[in-house]
């Protein structure tokens, strides 16, 4: 049964439709920037704006940095394109600080997307003897040429479906054989929620198999996450928050957001 509000819930007047709009928007999507908003309901970024800070103040989204996200937690896998394209420079800064962490002679695991992308592209050039297994066939291209690092690749499935051309990931059948194989330094991870309560969650079940295969097959676990994963709840469990080391995020989230997971033990490190 849905848990998203009714349309009895929502504000009456002129915005009335296009807030039904958005919270319909928001329960596909799971989050969403202004931007984009305000291009599809044909409206001003300035409007957008007052329109969320309206939902907010009801209960019935929750702000974030440059957008907004479901407050209810989402049943279904985001759009793969809005990760994408949704907070690159955030991005790329927990991408630099995640390969900072990366030493010569290790065995790494690289999760598929896109702010593993930017942890591959970051990984300093001065690296030698780096064992970097992925089930990202992106990430597999994109460190083919450094000439510090053997990339292994997990096999299995390539994922099917979404219109990102950026991030093909392999799933089962077979992408968890490999890993049962693999003794592993660290394994850095991506997510598509995180909840003091809850822990990590991913909205593709074949995705998140992978990802306890990845888990059991190190011996750290680093989760790199932008902010607006925090407060969401993906249908697809994938780890509690002690199973994990740290997390590696920006300083969109707000502090009490941080001071929540902290609080239930989870350490932090902001990019």
């Amino acid at each position: 049964m849905s848990q998203h509000p009714s349309p009895a819930e929502l504000p009456r007047g002129n915005s009335l439709p296009r807030h039904e709009r958005i919270i319909e928007m928001l329960a596909t999507r799971g989050t969403i920037e202004v931007s984009a908003l305000a291009e599809a309901l044909g409206v001003s970024a300035v409007t957008i704006r007052a329109d969320l800070d309206a939902l907010e103040k009801r209960r019935l989204i929750r702000r974030i940095r440059g957008g907004a996200m479901a407050l209810r937690p989402a049943r279904f896998e985001r759009p793969l394109d809005l990760p994408s394209q949704s907070f690159s420079e955030e991005k790329q800064r927990i991408g630099t600080l995640a390969a900072s962490m990366v030493r010569d002679g290790e065995t790494i695991i690289l999760d598929s997307g896109t702010t593993t992308l930017a942890l591959a592209h970051n990984l300093p050039e001065t690296l030698t003897d780096v064992v970097v297994v992925t089930n990202g066939l992106d990430i597999a291209i994109a460190l083919r040429a450094h000439p510090g690092v053997t990339v292994i690749v997990t096999g299995g499935r390539v994922k099917t479906g979404g219109r990102n051309l950026e991030s093909y990931s392999l799933i089962s059948p077979f992408g968890t054989t490999l890993l049962r194989e693999i003794n592993a330094d660290t394994a850095f991870l991506c997510c598509a929620g995180i909840d003091a309560e809850r822990g990590f969650t991913n909205g593709n079940w074949d995705e998140a198999e992978v990802k306890k295969a990845m888990i059991d097959a190190a011996r750290r676990v680093v989760m790199v996450a932008d902010h607006a994963k925090i407060g969401h709840v993906g249908s697809a469990r994938i780890a509690s928050l002690d199973a994990v080391e740290v997390l590696i995020t920006d300083n969109g989230a707000p502090a009490a957001d941080l001071q929540r997971l902290e609080a239930a033990g989870l350490r932090i490190a902001v990019a």
